[in-house]
């Protein structure tokens, strides 16, 4: 992407002295913050229950010069930051500071109601930007969040400009997500990417051996990202250049990580006897560090490009915007506390005594400690400054556009598919409600061909900020045509489904950032839900609002194998907070589910929503949509609300309540029971997300309507019933307690075989056999 200059405002220059002055007293102060932040909710804050209540004060620790400097000299109101886990007392620490957080809640760190464990965007009651807390996930939202303001800025205004910031912990770098979102073709031309790796060498139980920091560096470098090394601050820059600096370079830049955390733990005599080592250079090294005082050359040793304030303001100001950048700040774990550099201080808490003494050497009080700084003085007026600099007004709200609730076209009458249907109405939105259609966006991770997107690709084409050649344009034997253009509608990711989710999360809060709503639509083979489900679930808990389709899906892909046959994902569905799960049978069913989904985004009461499409032809002609307008609106509502009843005997002795593909052998099991003498109504399931959230409504146990039971499930016509879809069996089993009747379930609980359908139902007892059978077991 082209890059752009600096918002007017920011402070995108090295910081100077009389500014470093007032940055350093802050960078003490919000150390002391959020260190006491988490001392009162484990030594002070009552504690009947006596569970660990937790916290990171040394994890804290080594990002609050990072910190410091990134807020009080180099953020623009434009700026968001995504902040490690461990690191949120620090944020919460400086938004007191900015009086973006009351002093009440400094005491609710993890308490019920309080500051969260990590940083949540839904939950905090201060600013947060991205919310994190799964390692890797927050760390890569701002690429996808830079794409989407990227998107939003393109297609309809208002999303400004401005950098998005990483701030992560080194050991996050082991996290397959980071890389797979690093390589991805898209991220190269994120200009305003900026990542800040807390290179403090310790993960959770030990001091790492090795950090391989130059081989990580080069990948970064390969991925074409700028790379900045601030591995040494300005002290130590300045003995370098002595006599006998080069020496004690080498000495360090050698030194395993371990032998340096441990020099941390020595005091000043010893550390004299340590530091110089062995060797030709010992006595060079003796002779630079000896006219030290203590005080100095304890400082010096410390002093890393991660914690020194001019060093990080210079790194800040040197970011090129043309490209991702990323900064490997080297930093102590623990940094000014009694426990730096200690291997097993991450979750290590200070004592009373440490804490007390803590607060004389920081100039704080422990009787007082959330005291602001004084009226008049220059740090106060570091923090007035910076608030009005990053004030940032909240977006207006824009309602979405009207998504109509039904294309009023006749009901299919041949051969379809769900997953045919999908890119159908997709290309009835651009006609019928062309407003709806231009917020849809589209996402795929190198699949929209194969899962029915070509038409909707040849028609709104495919998202670029910047106009690309088609050379396939003249080829007559080219079918999906690849245009790629500013105005495109459709975004091509590499093939990593979690990258997929995490621009959906970030295309699917564009309305609560920027006050832009967007349609986002994902799609994904279903088998591949559950590598993507974490981040898509932690995009949701950030205010995300997006539709996942997963398509094809079950063990009706029989000739794909085991590998390709999904299982789990109907149950996901419903154990998902913040999303409601669809599977529909026929084409007119995802019509209507997809258009109510559509409905629910890009509002603060909206919801995200998963669909479940299937490959398998289906006569559409069997899901018998009522011609009249009224009896079709009822039949849609129902669709809508969980299932309605496909078939209805006169005097049923059982109930077949199929979802999906399924629904033939169904019909075609109620046909053959008929045959018997034996009447079966059968239910057609689309949603046993919003069946079971009924069922907890009538129970007093939430405010969902619970009006589709009683439509569906009548209490004169309960009869014994037998579930069957395309998944694990346990997704249907609790409808048998909505009338508390007999039940058994039919699904798939084993991996799957390759074969012809037939075969492979059998094989999984979900053929029409199966279901004939079961019913006969229950009846009798």
């Amino acid at each position: 992407m082209v890059a752009e200059p600096r918002p007017a405002g920011g402070n995108g220059g090295p910081a100077q002295a009389e500014e470093l002055v007032a940055l350093e007293a802050v960078e003490r102060r919000v150390l002391w913050l959020s260190t006491a932040i988490i001392d009162h909710a484990n030594r002070v804050r009552p504690n009947p229950s006596g569970l660990k209540v937790g916290g990171h004060q040394a994890s804290s620790a080594s990002m609050t010069s990072i910190m410091t400097a990134l807020w009080f000299h180099a953020l623009t109101a434009e700026d968001r930051v995504s902040v490690k886990p461990h690191a949120s007392p620090v944020l919460h620490a400086i938004n007191y500071l900015l009086g973006e957080l009351d002093e009440s809640y400094l005491t609710t760190l993890r308490a019920f109601g309080g500051l969260q464990s990590y940083p949540s965007r839904s939950k905090d009651p201060d600013p947060v930007d991205y919310s994190t807390g799964s390692v890797g996930i927050g760390a890569t939202a701002p690429l996808w969040g830079a794409l989407a303001r990227a998107y939003v800025e393109g297609h309809f205004g208002g999303a400004g400009r401005g950098r998005q910031y990483s701030l992560l912990g080194d050991a996050e770098l082991d996290e397959g997500a980071i890389w797979e979102a690093i390589q991805d073709p898209m991220v190269p031309g994120l200009g305003e990417v900026v990542w800040v790796v807390d290179l403090n060498r310790q993960s959770l139980d030990r001091v790492i051996p090795g950090i391989a920091a130059d081989k990580l560096q080069g990948m970064f470098a390969a991925a074409g990202w700028q790379v900045i090394s601030l591995k040494y601050g300005h002290l130590l820059q300045e003995l370098f250049t002595r006599t006998g600096g080069e020496a004690l370079r080498a000495r360090i830049d050698a030194m395993g990580n371990p032998e340096y955390q441990r020099l941390l733990r020595c005091p000043a005599d010893e550390l004299r006897e340590r530091l110089p080592g062995t060797g030709s250079t010992a006595g060079p090294i003796a002779d630079l560090i000896a006219p030290l005082d203590d005080a100095s050359l304890l400082a010096a040793l410390r002093n890393l490009g991660g914690h020194d304030i001019g060093a990080l303001s210079d790194a800040f100001a040197s970011v090129d915007d043309t490209r991702p950048t990323v900064i490997f700040a080297y930093t102590i774990k623990g940094y000014g506390l009694p426990t730096e550099g200690h291997p097993q201080n991450h979750s290590s808490l200070l004592t009373a005594d440490q804490m007390s003494a803590l607060a004389d050497r920081l100039g704080t009080d422990l009787d007082d400690p959330w005291t602001r700084f004084g009226e008049g003085s220059a740090e106060a007026a570091l923090c007035a400054a910076t608030a009005q600099r990053l004030h940032r007004p909240e977006p207006a709200p824009q309602e979405p556009p009207a998504v109509p609730a039904d294309l009023a076209r006749p009901a299919p009458s041949g051969i379809g598919n769900t997953q045919q249907a999908l890119g159908r109405v997709l290309l009835d939105l651009t006609r019928r409600a062309p407003e709806a259609a231009a917020r849809i966006v589209t996402v795929s991770p190198d699949v929209s061909s194969s899962t029915n997107l070509g038409g909707w690709l040849n028609k709104v084409g495919v998202w670029s900020p910047t106009q690309r050649t088609d050379w396939f344009a003249d080829d007559a034997e080219t079918i999906l045509h690849w245009r790629e253009q500013p105005t495109g509608q459709h975004v091509e990711l590499g093939i990593a489904e979690t990258n997929l989710v995490g621009l959906l999360g970030e295309l699917g809060a564009t309305w609560s950032r920027w006050g832009q709503p967007l349609l986002p639509i994902g799609v994904v083979y279903d088998p591949f839900v559950n590598r993507a489900l974490e981040p898509w679930s932690f995009g949701i808990y950030a205010g995300g609002q997006s539709i996942l389709v997963g398509t094809p899906s079950g063990v009706t892909l029989a000739p794909e194998g085991g590998a390709h046959q999904s299982i789990t994902t109907p149950s996901l569905g419903i154990e998902q907070p913040g999303c409601v799960t669809y599977e529909p049978a026929f084409a007119i069913d995802t019509e209507w589910c997809l258009l109510t989904a559509l409905g629910n985004l890009g509002r603060p009461e909206g919801s995200s929503a998963y669909l479940r499409l299937s490959t398998r032809p289906i006569d559409q002609s069997t899901a018998a949509v009522p011609s009249d307008p009224a009896a079709r609106e009822r039949r849609r509502r129902h669709v809508t609300a969980g299932a309605y009843r496909l078939r209805q005997h006169e005097k049923p002795v059982v109930t077949l309540a199929a979802m999906g593909a399924l629904v033939p052998e169904a019909l075609a099991a109620a046909d053959r029971l008929a045959a018997l003498g034996h009447g079966a109504d059968v239910v057609c399931v689309t949603s046993p997300d919003l069946l079971f959230r009924a069922l907890q409504a009538r129970r007093g146990l939430s405010d969902d309507p619970a009006w589709i039971l009683d439509q569906v499930f009548p209490a004169d016509r309960a009869t014994p019933l037998v579930t069957v879809l395309d998944g694990h069996p346990h997704t249907l089993a609790f409808l048998g307690t909505i009338q508390n009747v007999p039940v058994s379930t039919l699904g798939v609980t084993r991996f799957g075989q390759s074969g012809a359908i037939e075969d492979v139902y059998r094989y999984h007892r979900i053929d029409t056999d199966s279901i004939v059978t079961t019913a006969l077991d229950l009846i009798d």
